[in-house]
């Protein structure tokens, strides 16, 4: 069951999710309460679960990573031994970078990055050797379309636009 998040919790997520690196003094300045109010609301989110982790994203491409590919992945066989097995085998390799099972036509959907077409071919061919893929797509990431966006957390307030009371349209 997801936590009650009033409207000082939220501003405080989007404002971590926009920059989470600024000092506790100027988040509680944005936020409008005393730094040590803010520091805990923070420890409680921290402590919740809904802030899981704070990091920095780096740039692939700017770190030497140029190749940056989406692998869907079909397993040879559906059984927990088999699911099992190809878990440990991605969580082993560090150039899997994250990985989820999905439904559809594959298993699992992962995002690999690679310094050269030979290193690619080695983490692909670690995937049917010892995670035990039978299929094995990849689809080259050309270009950035849409950053990863922040939660909307507003409870889509802002995009719905909501009739006054009292007012009909007809009227109008």
């Amino acid at each position: 069951m997801a936590e009650q998040l009033d409207e000082i919790d939220l501003k405080l997520l989007s404002e971590l999710e926009t920059d989470a690196d600024r000092p506790n003094v100027e988040l509680a300045r944005v936020i409008g309460l005393s730094p040590a109010a803010t520091f805990n609301r923070v420890r409680r989110l921290k402590e919740s679960g809904i802030v899981s982790r704070i990091t920095a994203r780096i740039d692939p491409a700017a770190a030497g990573f140029p190749l940056q590919v989406y692998v869907a992945v079909t397993l040879a066989r559906h059984d927990d031994a088999a699911h099992k097995r190809f878990a440990t085998a991605v969580q082993e390799m560090p150039d899997v970078l994250s990985a989820d099972w999905v439904t559809g036509e594959t298993d699992a959907l992962l995002w690999v990055v690679a310094r050269d077409v030979a290193q690619l071919q080695r983490v692909l061919l670690l995937l049917s050797s010892r995670g035990g893929a039978q299929r094995v797509m990849t689809l080259l990431r050309l270009e950035e379309l849409k950053p990863r966006a922040p939660l909307p957390l507003a409870d889509g307030a802002e995009a719905t636009p909501r009739r006054r009371s009292g007012v009909s349209r007809r009227g109008r």
